[in-house]
């Protein structure tokens, strides 16, 4: 088990300026949209309305951060390891070498949550994060090139952030991060960071598409992040990510797909053995997915037999589908029993409405959570784990399936 030391901290704010690239840059405050928290009688609640945007007052204070941590640990169990994360950038967290002394007492191994090292001005930082306890770090590069760094990060001193990468490479678990942007930090330039990763001895990295529309998950209203950027489609995006993961030594992992040495999202697909612990689906129901996932779902049930069917909403990720997309869907493409995305952004009440409108009193259920896990999660996962993992998920699924279908 692990547990979170929040430490808080705003996008932008508390990471000394947003990334060119940032999800939440030029978020706007838009109107709940009903989750998985939300009452039933009541559209909105703090996770749908506040926690989505990383609407955090600011860092949280060191004492608060060290008695909600002591409190988990002494009511929990089976715990192995602590993340250090929030909204904010981690490396700039005021009393971070405070934090990780105190932690470090708990004797379990420290895990430094998103940092892309913004905040660190002198290179001791790495030698303080090592002697704590610090095993695994997860460091935002961008690209090795310190001008790129300071142009697309805001970074005021990338050459103190790129030695520290390099010494926490060299003695604890560094996974890499990266989102792509055509033209600027693709090509050539991934190249060169790749190499220089290999040469620092990072265990992987997680190479992620940039979004920049709608469809592809920004649902903020602050699409496009960058005008006039590209983007690179699945596909494309799939195969750069199959490249790289071919070319060096290192695990890769992209997100939304591909993870080279897994073979996740859904590496349940190829896996015969794995299939072979699923239920099988007795009954007729629809489920509701994004872009990305339609294809491998419907593949996978296609194996399984039985009468479901795989409907994909205009978003690229499921746990991004929004009413919005609901309304859009084709309503006689949809069995009289629906069930869509566990963490999709509605709320259940209005959704059940949307898709019934047509006068067919359908039975709509949130699904899972996951059925898999991206790469962002797999990278540091066995293969046997993530089997393991989608094998529950996609049981717990068919059961829903069995149990409410028609």
């Amino acid at each position: 088990m692990e547990i979170l030391a929040d430490i808080g901290g705003r996008p932008g704010i508390d990471c000394r300026g947003f990334c060119a690239y940032c999800y939440f840059r030029g978020a706007k405050d838009v109107p709940p949209f009903g989750c998985k928290h939300c009452m039933p009688f009541q559209k909105g609640c703090d996770y749908c309305s506040r926690s989505v945007k990383e609407q955090y007052p600011g860092f949280k204070p060191l004492p608060l951060v060290v008695q909600d941590v002591g409190q988990t640990i002494y009511f929990g169990k089976g715990i192995d390891k602590i993340t250090i994360s929030g909204g904010g950038d981690a490396s700039c967290y005021p009393d971070l070498n405070r934090l990780v002394g105190i932690l470090s007492q708990h004797g379990l191994p420290l895990h430094l949550g998103y940092t892309s090292g913004k905040g660190f001005d002198d290179t001791s930082s790495a030698e303080i994060l090592l002697k704590n306890g610090v095993s695994e770090v997860s460091f935002t590069v961008f690209a090795t090139d310190p001008g790129l760094r300071r142009k697309y990060m805001s970074e005021r001193n990338p050459e103190v952030s790129l030695r520290i990468l390099r010494e926490l490479s060299g003695s604890c678990d560094v996974y890499a991060a990266a989102v792509i942007l055509p033209g600027v930090n693709d090509g050539e330039v991934l190249e060169r960071t790749c190499s220089d990763l290999e040469d620092m001895g990072v265990k992987g990295l997680i190479l992620m598409r940039f979004a920049n529309y709608k469809d592809q998950g920004l649902i903020l209203g602050n699409a496009p992040i960058i005008e006039g950027a590209g983007t690179q489609s699945i596909e494309e995006f799939a195969k750069m990510v199959k490249r790289i993961g071919k070319a060096y030594k290192f695990r890769v992992t992209g997100t939304p797909l591909y993870d080279t040495f897994a073979g996740s999202p859904f590496a349940i697909i190829k896996n015969k053995k794995a299939l072979s612990r699923l239920p099988a689906a007795r009954k007729r129901a629809t489920v509701i997915t994004g872009r990305a996932a339609a294809p491998m779902l419907s593949d996978i049930f296609s194996k399984l037999g039985g009468s479901v069917n795989v409907v994909a909403a205009e978003k690229d990720i499921g746990c991004l589908i929004t009413i919005e997309d609901a309304e859009k869907l084709e309503l006689d493409r949809l069995a009289p029993t629906v069930i869509f995305p566990g963490r999709a952004f509605v709320h259940d009440g209005e959704i059940k409405k949307v898709l019934s409108r047509d006068g067919v009193d359908r039975l709509v259920r949130r699904g899972p959570d996951r059925l898999t896990v991206d790469g962002e999660m797999s990278i540091s996962l066995t293969k046997k784990e993530i089997l393991d993992f989608e094998v529950a998920a996609f049981t717990e699924l068919i059961s829903l399936v069995n149990l409410l279908g028609v």
